[in-house]
């Protein structure tokens, strides 16, 4: 009997952008990584798409996009995301989608998901509505295709939820076996009720839905999937394989399916190096000729559904409860914690509905004297929210609006627009799923109701906020030092929020450091310098000027003026007022350059008063990511400094240190120091140089050896791993090129005797993929034989087995790949890496 297996990974993020910047900001908490995107993209949406098959020698075999041979679903703002700063995994993503159609029989592997990962079963008809479409129109945008299926989000689901999905025509989707209440074979028989989950998974079944419409379902397999998320069975790929099978039963008379579904944050970030094991289970079953690798589209158009099945409503994969997670003190939690409660969840919701249904209903009034149909302009908004630029938004408009609107009018609808998408993106299922108020997960979900009362405020007048914080004291936090929800709002969402005089500063600031351009951006804000002059006195500056700010998201503008007193250091004051007039401009700007140039500081600050009415601003007003960099470029002075006299004492008693060190005599805690910091950035210095000085990098690292000195490895892996990045890069683009070849050889054989592990992954990447693309045209003979043995020691050097890196013509032996490509052979190899944004 046909046996097909079929392996889905759910993909996602929750929202993590500053709603009024549409980025999310630096996150201390995900160190060394700037925010949790990006540590959780390093450790697993990267690597999956190239993940790593190891010989018996613990050499890489292979490289392949595991994307391309299971089934996915990525949540459509953490695709976003990685658009924008993880772009080759991104096109991996979309690769596989395309390879997956070849292989499937027309069939891609990648499934849709409900827009922002709200609880569908929890929400308004609308919202539901909603959620799905923009999660169809957002997968369309990406794949270029329709969607065959929906995730629905922590499988969350009642009847009205499958209504919506098969409307929109899609086909199927994937519940847990739990969620299955009854089946029959034939319209005429009795349903037979299921219990424990007891639905056999290796078969689809039909839904009827109460409209007449029917949908797919498919039951993943439960004890498999359980085993994988939280049994450590990632720990062997080969061990992974035979799991897989032992869901099969040849005492069925089916085509069976054994399928199964878990997030796919577990193939890496639960379980470090579950990328490999995944690779390595799916190429044993596939060389072995086990099961064939399948997808749920082409398993269904093969074999459509024969039996009949009813869903258990208001039920998910994560609640034993049903769908209390979401909305009360159930019980279920990370346990970490096992002492709290939440009963702040509860609350919480009640506070957040208040917020829906008293502006949702004023947006929709308002929008009817603007736009032909509100409801069909929501809808359609997300081609705007996909696509900021002025030509996509007035094409928009163009579809919807009942008239002509003045530039007021389009803020005003936009507004109106952007409130409604907070009121779906404060849902966000992350908010409730955890143990506490204050867990960054529901104060984002604050921070979007926030955004949401700003803007109500601004449309609809005063006392939203007030009477939301009201609701909230009804949550309190398990910490009593936290307080209720209100608190919680001061505390950690009220400081984050900014208004246009508020970039406008944070504009006025950084460009004192980074020069005043003609027209630049900070986030969805568009800058137009006007004017601007800069005075010194001293270590003293004072900036001038004037500009226009213009949100890319609602079209609303501020011309502004502005005036930034660098004392020095981080002493800093700057102010932001209206456009006053031409003439009370200059008589500002004639005023504050006559008292700064005097010296008069305290005429400065009269100045300030007078103009700006005491609203002043300074380096704690500066975003995060923004506020780092000019306090790194302001202890960089202090700092150089530093290191000048460390060097200084450094070489002065390099020989006493070196006739300790020949003593075996330990350097006494202050002079060790001292030579970690000097030889540690001689090195780093070393390495950056355009044409770095390798013998110079070796004689460092042989005297810090010999000085017993411990570098700073840290630091100089990332200079090193950059510097080979940038000579592999450099060399697969001219690869015939020896002198690029031979500095590409030189750094990598420096990364093999370094006294730490440098990550070789972005340069393996490169590598592999110049050698399979030259496989057709690389021979031996005819000259190449020298190009075609260096090539080959410049795998070696990356860790490649012979199979990888020699084309078939060359006449070597195919190696087959061993159990040792399970995840206790290559601790050793790989080890969590800093991504270099951007560039992956």
């Amino acid at each position: 009997m046909d046996r097909y297996l079929c392996i889905h990974a759910h993909f996602y993020q929750p929202p993590r952008e500053n709603p009024w910047l549409e980025a999310i900001e630096l996150q201390d908490s995900a160190a060394p990584y700037h925010d949790w995107n990006e540590r959780i993209a390093n450790e697993c949406y990267v690597p999956n798409g190239a993940a790593r098959i190891l010989d018996g020698q613990g050499r890489i075999a292979k490289i392949v996009n595991n994307y391309a041979r299971i089934s996915f679903n990525f949540g459509p703002t953490l695709l976003s995301w990685l658009e924008q700063h993880a772009p080759r995994t991104y096109e991996r993503i979309l690769e596989a989608d395309r390879l997956s159609r070849e292989r499937f029989s027309g069939h891609g592997s990648a499934l849709a998901q409900a827009y922002n990962h709200l609880i569908l079963p929890l929400a308004s008809s609308r919202h539901k509505y909603t959620q799905v479409l923009w999660g169809i129109r957002d997968f369309q945008h990406r794949f270029g295709r329709d969607p065959e299926a929906v995730w629905l989000p922590e499988l969350a689901v009642d009847v009205e939820t499958l209504e919506i999905i098969s409307s929109l025509g899609i086909k199927f989707t994937i519940l847990a076996p739990h969620q299955a209440r009854c089946i029959r074979h034939r319209p005429w028989e009795e349903w037979v009720r299921l219990d424990h989950g007891e639905i056999d998974p290796t078969r689809a079944y039909r839904c009827n839905l109460p409209s007449g419409r029917s949908l797919a379902l498919f039951f993943y397999d439960g004890p498999i999937s359980h085993a994988v998320a939280f049994e450590k069975l990632l720990l062997n790929g080969e061990s992974f394989a035979h799991r897989l099978l032992g869901g099969f039963n040849d005492g069925r008379p089916w085509a069976q399916l054994m399928h199964i579904a878990t997030d796919g944050e577990t193939y890496g970030h639960h379980h470090p190096h579950g990328d490999m094991a995944l690779a390595y289970a799916l190429d044993y079953i596939e060389r072995n000729q086990l099961a064939r690798i399948t997808n749920y589209g082409e398993y269904l158009a093969a074999h459509p559904p024969t039996e009949e099945v009813e869903i258990v409503e208001n039920t998910s994969w994560s609640c034993v409860h049903g769908l209390d997670r979401w909305q009360q003190d159930c019980g279920c939690n990370s346990g970490d914690r096992p002492q709290w409660a939440q009963h702040w969840r509860r609350p919480l919701r009640e506070a957040l509905d208040w917020l829906r249904d008293e502006l949702s209903p004023r947006c929709a009034l308002e929008l009817r004297e603007l736009l032909r149909d509100p409801a069909e302009a929501r809808e359609d908004y997300i081609s705007a929210v996909l696509d900021r630029s002025p030509a996509s938004v007035n094409a928009f408009f163009a579809r919807h609006v009942a008239r002509e609107l003045d530039s007021d009018e389009q803020v005003r609808v936009l507004k109106l627009l952007e409130i409604e998408r907070h009121l779906m993106l404060m849902y966000t299922s992350c908010g409730w799923f955890f143990d506490e108020l204050t867990g960054i997960e529901t104060v984002q979900v604050l921070r979007y109701a926030s955004r949401a009362v700003q803007l109500g405020e601004d449309l609809f007048g005063p006392l939203i906020e007030e009477q939301f914080l009201t609701r909230l004291e009804q949550a309190w936090s398990n910490m009593s030092s936290m307080g209720n929800g209100r608190d919680v709002y001061e505390r950690f969402v009220r400081p984050g929020m900014v208004n246009l005089p508020g970039v406008a500063a944070h504009y006025a600031i950084s460009s004192l450091f980074n020069g005043y351009r003609g027209r630049t951006s900070a986030y969805c804000y568009r800058l137009d310098l006007q004017e601007s002059r800069v005075l010194e006195n001293g270590k003293a500056r004072l900036a001038l000027g004037r500009a226009r700010i213009t949100s890319r998201t609602t079209r609303e503008r501020l011309s502004f003026c502005f005036t930034v007193l660098h004392f020095g250091d981080h002493n800093l004051r700057a102010g932001v007022c209206p456009f006053p007039g031409e003439n009370a401009f200059r008589v500002m700007i004639q005023q504050a350059a006559q008292a700064f140039l005097g010296g008069d500081l305290t005429e400065c600050s009269h100045v300030f008063d007078e103009r700006f009415h005491g609203v002043t601003y300074s380096l704690k007003s500066l975003f995060r990511d923004e506020q780092r960099r000019i306090l790194s470029r302001i202890l960089g002075a202090t700092l150089g400094e530093t290191e000048a006299a460390c060097r200084h004492v450094y070489e002065h008693h390099a020989p006493l240190l070196s006739f300790l060190a020949e003593l075996q005599t330990p350097l006494p805690g202050l002079l060790r120091s001292t030579a970690e910091a000097v030889l540690s950035s001689a090195v780093e210095r070393a390495l950056a140089e355009p044409e770095p000085d390798l013998e110079r990098v070796r004689t460092l690292l042989d005297t810090a050896a010999r000085q017993h000195v411990n570098l700073d490895s840290a630091g100089l892996e990332v200079a090193l791993r950059q510097r080979l990045n940038a000579a592999v890069e450099q060399w697969a683009r001219k690869p015939a090129d020896l002198h690029l070849l031979e500095l590409a050889e030189s750094v990598a054989s420096l990364a093999r005797v370094v006294p730490f592990e440098v990550n070789l992954w972005n340069s393996q990447n490169v590598y592999y993929e110049l050698v399979q693309a030259a496989q057709a045209r690389i021979r031996p003979g005819n000259g190449a034989d020298e190009l075609l043995e260096r090539i080959t020691g410049m795998g070696e050097r990356l860790g490649l087995a012979a199979s990888a890196i020699t084309p078939p013509q060359a006449g070597l032996p195919d190696e087959q790949s061993s159990p040792a490509t399970a995840t206790e052979a290559v601790v050793r190899r790989r080890r969590p890496h800093r991504m270099v944004r951007g560039a992956c």
